[in-house]
């Protein structure tokens, strides 16, 4: 059943004035699940304008009484949980036990920072002057530019959104062609959640349209995840009228096993990481890398555990891998796998195709030569490659090799080697006998090298408020008494 959709601007749902598009279902690519009109000029033009007007009321409300929204809305999802997961496996494909994970987790997210309202805001300084106070304050950017990918369509505008709306900015929010009933869903919900009119607005619109936005001059500060070309076009927009950016984008992460490691923890974490989410993830393991000789034992799990993998459509409870989000996806992925074949590489172990069409990639371990295209190179989906080093510093070395920095993961029972690999591994984010997925709210997330951009990072709340705010010193010196 096709699901109809709209943008949302200055409390109102608006058809766009482009193009009618659908989006399909990737389990079934002849099932339309959303069909929507594209947003355009005129509407952004709309939407800037209802966020202007909006935002001094919503600044004047004050934090607390923005928190108590954030905390109404994060009940309104848990309460529309089941819908929510069932819009985004049609529109993803991810399983519904990975979209109910999702949706949790962004319910969480916006608690989170609504209990930061309560968090200390400022610092006194001492002054020379004995009736002078010197205080730092934080006031909001203004409007706050939204661009979010479709691989996590609920969470990801969940850690941008609920940050920019608690500081008190406004947003306007280009969301992902793929999943456009997803941010429909949360943006009714804000608005039931008692989001003023104006004060969040949404755009379903194409590519370019997110250039529009990140150009407006009206816009002071834009946060994005997506593609590194996509982010490096932004970076030089952004950065080029003086607005404040934050920027995350991809990785090409890496997994060590030293010859200590728990073979099973450390296989069940490999697969899992690299094969979860249909691989579709910017934190999934792309490469596997042994530490010395050995590790016949460790082979053989993440063989029999890739092998045993179970795809299809995300409905089925039975299934743990769902299909990639497109055909153009799937065959770039597959693309991918025939070039690293040609390049010396083998596969050790793949997963059964399902009987059933849909954009199905069969999860595949790879060995072959680090000089492979798709050991630098990042593949969104599930394939890992297997390297080998000959020791720690060699690994680290290899694991370094890449213009990517995002996450890393290590698996070992020696102190001495997490913590090398803590301090020398390129990424912004390490685990140690963990899979390299996964982070914590209230830790801040970002990478290093292409995989982000050199500014205020995401999720933690003194880092959001370092990026949606200014901050300003006052001094505060009392008039002198009168006679």
């Amino acid at each position: 059943m096709t699901r109809p959709a709209s943008s949302f601007i200055n409390g109102s749902w608006v058809e766009g004035t482009g193009n009618t598009t659908s989006r399909f279902n990737p389990s079934a690519p002849e099932e339309a699940v959303t069909t929507y009109h594209q947003a355009g000029s005129e509407e952004l033009a709309q939407a800037i304008q209802s966020a202007t007007d909006a935002a001094p009321a919503w600044d004047r409300l004050g934090i607390l009484a923005r928190g108590r929204i954030l905390s109404a809305a994060a009940a309104l999802i848990r309460e529309r949980a089941d819908e929510i997961a069932r819009v985004m496996t049609a529109e993803h494909g991810k399983t519904l036990t990975e979209s109910r994970l999702e949706v949790d987790a962004s319910a969480d997210t916006f608690d989170y920072h609504a209990g930061s309202a309560r968090n200390p805001v400022g610092t006194e300084y001492p002054s020379s002057h004995p009736d002078e106070r010197i205080l730092t304050v934080r006031r909001p950017l203004g409007i706050v530019g939204v661009i979010t990918p479709w691989n996590f369509p609920l969470q990801i505008p969940a850690w941008k959104i609920a940050p920019a709306l608690l500081h008190g900015n406004t947003v306007v929010w280009k969301s992902a062609s793929h999943t456009p009933g997803v941010s429909v869903l949360l943006m009714d919900i804000l608005a039931s959640a008692g989001v003023p009119a104006g004060v969040a607005n949404l755009l379903l619109g194409p590519g370019p349209l997110g250039s529009e936005l990140v150009s407006h001059p009206s816009v002071a500060g834009v946060t994005f995840t997506g593609s590194v070309p996509v982010g490096h076009h932004i970076r030089g927009i952004v950065c080029g009228r003086g607005a404040k950016l934050q920027m995350e984008l991809g990785g090409h992460n890496a997994t060590l096993v030293l010859p200590d490691a728990d073979v099973e923890l450390a296989a069940s974490s490999a697969v899992n990481a690299a094969m979860g989410s249909t691989g579709q993830k910017c934190t999934a393991t792309r490469r596997i890398i042994l530490v010395g000789d050995g590790h016949e034992a460790f082979l053989a799990r993440v063989k029999e555990k890739v092998t045993a993998l179970v795809l299809g459509p995300g409905t089925d409870p039975s299934v743990q891998i769902g299909p990639v989000v497109s055909g153009s996806a799937r065959d770039e992925i597959n693309a991918a796998i025939e070039t690293a074949i040609t390049e010396g590489g083998e596969i050790l172990a793949q997963a059964t195709a399902p009987a059933m069409d849909g954009h199905y990639v069969l999860p595949t371990v790879l060995t072959g030569p680090a000089s492979m295209t798709i050991c630098r190179e990042e593949v969104f989906g599930p394939v890992v490659t297997i390297l080998r080093a000959a020791t720690l510093d060699e690994a680290i070395a290899l694991a370094n090799n890449t213009d990517f920095g995002l996450t890393a993961a290590v698996f070992t029972s020696d102190e001495r080697a997490a913590r090398q690999c803590v301090t020398y591994l390129d990424a912004g984010l390490v685990k140690v006998n963990a899979p390299s997925t996964g982070s914590e709210i209230h830790a801040p997330f970002g990478g290093m090298k292409d995989s982000t951009f050199a500014g205020p990072r995401e999720q933690n709340s003194a880092v959001a408020a370092a990026f949606f705010t200014h901050e300003k010193t006052a001094y505060l010196r009392l008039a002198p008494a009168k006679a």
